[in-house]
């Protein structure tokens, strides 16, 4: 496995960064804990998570399941750096008392608590904003964020799903209030299919030292080979990909993709994670293995080395949007 340094930080984390959202929902406790032992053998050990996962009336549910694992012992919480999010209701009928979603400094405090100790930690390292709130101030933001690394609950702060001026502002009001670092990580829809990110969130996470983590790698199953595995009699697209299949346009453009890499005897989501490897400014993409198989894919991808024949190919099927502002002022 090979390793980098996430962002403008000192924190060296995997290139392949362990996504949970499966666990609880699809993949049982005794698996995921099986996932989370070959991922750890392997050199994975950039964990991502977020309170909500679980979902419906298990919200909750995968930061117990890993809470569980570490209980286990085997130094696997200290070979860890573990990241998890704030800012979902938690109520499990959707109806949230007032101050226990998003983040206000109130529910930061509540939130950050419980997350430890369903995970059974005393710290989370990378404590991640789920989404932006736009009624909260940054200010009070950091304040709360202060207290919580002054008493040695969380380490850095990351955010997710964060337009570009916002990672700006951010950061340049933690730069104002002083002591304090700011953001050092942004996790973003980032894939072949959904390049957009490339606009202004990448160029905005470059100029302030933050890592990008993609998630959705596979665009919902889209990359991985959704059209093989249905003329082979596989699982079929469903969700995300089957809904995008549904247009004839990205059905060729899909096709295409997959009998490009099958020209360079390659799978599609192997390949399609390799290329996320090459971005400019990717710390590594989160992959959110169900099943044991999923996991040695991704393992697999993380070793590839494209060509840059490969690589003009693959662009040329998905053309980026190009820089900012050329790509939507000329």
């Amino acid at each position: 496995m090979k390793y980098t340094q996430l962002g403008r930080t000192g924190l060296k984390v995997s290139r392949l960064v362990l996504g949970t959202m499966n666990f609880g929902p699809q993949t049982d406790e005794a698996d995921s804990h099986a996932i989370m032992d070959a991922a750890l053998a392997a050199g994975i050990n950039f964990f991502d998570t977020a309170n909500v996962y679980g979902w419906g009336e298990n919200k909750g549910r995968t930061e117990s399941i890993i809470g569980n694992w570490f209980a286990k012992g085997g130094d696997r919480r200290d070979k860890v750096v573990l990241a998890t999010k704030v800012y979902a209701n938690m109520a499990a009928d959707g109806e949230a008392w007032p101050n226990h979603d998003k983040l206000s400094a109130l529910n930061i405090r509540r939130a950050v608590d419980a997350s430890l100790k369903r995970l059974r930690t005393d710290h989370i390292d990378v404590y991640q904003f789920h989404h932006v709130d736009r009624r909260t101030p940054f200010e009070e933001i950091w304040q709360a964020i202060d207290v919580l690394v002054q008493q040695g609950k969380i380490l850095y702060v990351g955010s997710s799903n964060f337009p570009g001026y916002k990672i700006a502002q951010a950061n340049e009001i933690a730069a104002r209030r002083g002591g304090t670092i700011g953001l050092v990580s942004e996790q973003c829809l980032y894939n072949l299919a959904e390049r957009r990110a490339e606009m202004e969130v990448i160029p905005a996470a470059q100029e302030y030292g933050l890592g990008v983590i993609p998630w959705s790698p596979l665009h919902g199953g889209l990359l991985g080979g959704v059209i093989k595995k249905e003329v082979e009699g596989g699982r079929r697209a469903s969700g995300r990909a089957a809904d995008s299949l549904a247009n004839t346009t990205i059905r060729a453009q899909i096709q295409a993709y997959e009998d490009l890499l099958d020209k360079h005897g390659l799978e599609p989501g192997e390949a399609a994670l390799a290329w996320l490897l090459t971005r400019p400014g990717v710390t590594g993409p989160i992959v959110g293995p169900r099943t044991a198989e999923q996991l040695e894919s991704a393992l697999r991808a993380a070793e590839l080395e494209l060509s840059e024949d490969l690589l003009s190919g693959l662009d040329e099927i998905f053309p980026g949007p190009g820089p900012s502002p050329e790509a939507f002022a000329w």
